[in-house]
C-alpha cells in the first residue's frame, strides 16, 4: 500500500462511488442479455445507449448503505441496519416495490411479517449479488482496511443475505478498501480473497475469472469470452448469482489492468447481470484511479438518484455520499 493524503482519499472515494453509478447506468440496458444479443442490438457497447442514462437499484441501495454507514461508522450494528430497512423502505407505503432484485423483495416480505435479522435473510435468493452491488461504500469508509470493510458489510448484509451472498459483498468491500489506499490490481484481488473462505464458491469463481483475465487475447471479444466462460453457470436462468457477478466484475477489472473505461465496458459487454457487474468493476477501477479517470461525458450524465426503486433516497447524489464517508479531517 502507498501513503495517501486526505485529498487523494477524497478523489478515490468519489471515483469509487461515481464509478459504481456510471457502471450501473452503462450496464442497465444490457441486463440479463447474452453477448450475442448485445452485439445484434448495439454492436459493441462503447458508451450510453439510452438518451437519459440513469442508475438502477444498485446505485440507490449503495446510497442507502452509504448514508447508514456515514451515520454509524464502525459502531454499525445489525439492529441499526434492520431499523433503517424498516424506516426507509419496509414501513413506507410507497405502492408496488419497483426496480430491485429477488433478494430485496424476499427481505422486505420477511421484515413486513415481523421477522428479524438474521432470519429476515432466509429466503430463496440470499445468495444474490444484492449485497455486492451496495458494498463499495464500506470499502470507501474503511480505506486501507480490507478486514474492517468486510466486517462492516457483513453486518449490513445480515438483514438481507447469507452464505455466498455475504461473501460476495465482503470481496467487493475489501477490494475497494485496498484500492482506496493505492493498492495494485494484484493486491486488490488479494485483499478480496483474503476475507472470504478459500473453499467458497465466491473465492473459486473469483480465482478462475482472474486467471482467465490474465491470459493474453488478441481482441476485447476474445478476452470477454475467456472470462465469461470461466465463471458463468451455463443454462442457469438467474443472472444475479453473487459468485458469478463478483467473478465477472473482478475479471473485467483485472483484464483492464485497472483502467476505468476498459473495465466497465468489458463488464457491460459480457452481459448477464450487467448493471451490477459493471457497477462493481466501476467501483474497483474508480477507487484505483480516482474520479478524474472517469470520462467526463459519463461522469456528468450521473444525476441525483430519482428514487425509482427507493423513494426515500430521491435527491441524493453519489458524490454526496463519497464526501460524507471521507470527511476533510480524515487522513
Amino acid at each position: 500500500m502507498v501513503t495517501t493524503t486526505t485529498r487523494d482519499t477524497r478523489e478515490r472515494a468519489r471515483g469509487a462511488l461515481l464509478g459504481l453509478a456510471v457502471g450501473d447506468a452503462l450496464g442497465a440496458p444490457a441486463e440479463n442479455m447474452r453477448p450475442s444479443e448485445i452485439r445484434r442490438r448495439w454492436g459493441r457497447i462503447e458508451g450510453f445507449v439510452t438518451e437519459n442514462p440513469a442508475g438502477t437499484d444498485d446505485t440507490e441501495y449503495a446510497v442507502f448503505s452509504g448514508l447508514l454507514l456515514a451515520r454509524h461508522g464502525s459502531a454499525l450494528t445489525v439492529r441499526h441496519v434492520e431499523r433503517a430497512w424498516h424506516r426507509w423502505i419496509a414501513d413506507l407505503d410507497e405502492g408496488p416495490f419497483r426496480g430491485a432484485g429477488f433478494s430485496e423483495r424476499g427481505t422486505l416480505e420477511n421484515l413486513r411479517r415481523g421477522l428479524a435479522a438474521p432470519i429476515s435473510a432466509q429466503h430463496r435468493h440470499a445468495w444474490s449479488d444484492g449485497l455486492a452491488m451496495r458494498a463499495a461504500p464500506f470499502g470507501v469508509f474503511a480505506a486501507g482496511r480490507p478486514a474492517e470493510a468486510a466486517r462492516l458489510v457483513a453486518i449490513d448484509g445480515s438483514v438481507s443475505h447469507e452464505g455466498e451472498g455475504i461473501y460476495g459483498g465482503q470481496a467487493v468491500a475489501a477490494g475497494v478498501a485496498a484500492a482506496m489506499a493505492g493498492a495494485s490490481v494484484t493486491s486488490v484481488v488479494a485483499a478480496a480473497l483474503s476475507v472470504v473462505p478459500m473453499d467458497s464458491w465466491t473465492a473459486r469463481s473469483l480465482r478462475r475469472a482472474v486467471v482467465a483475465a490474465r491470459q493474453v487475447q488478441p481482441d476485447p471479444l476474445a478476452r470477454e469470452r475467456q472470462v465469461r466462460s470461466a465463471v458463468v453457470i451455463g443454462g442457469y436462468p438467474w443472472t444475479d448469482l453473487a459468485p458469478e457477478a463478483v467473478g465477472l466484475a473482478f475479471g473485467a477489472f483485472v483484464a483492464a489492468r485497472g483502467d476505468f473505461r476498459t473495465a466497465v465496458l468489458t463488464a457491460v459487454n459480457m452481459g448477464r447481470d450487467a448493471d451490477t457487474t459493471a457497477a462493481v468493476a466501476g467501483a474497483l477501477a474508480g477507487a484505483t484511479s480516482g474520479a478524474r479517470a472517469i470520462p467526463a461525458e459519463w461522469a456528468t450524465a450521473i444525476a441525483p438518484v430519482t428514487g425509482s426503486c427507493l423513494p426515500s433516497m430521491r435527491g441524493y447524489h453519489v458524490l454526496d455520499i463519497a464526501d460524507l464517508l471521507t470527511p476533510e479531517e480524515a487522513a
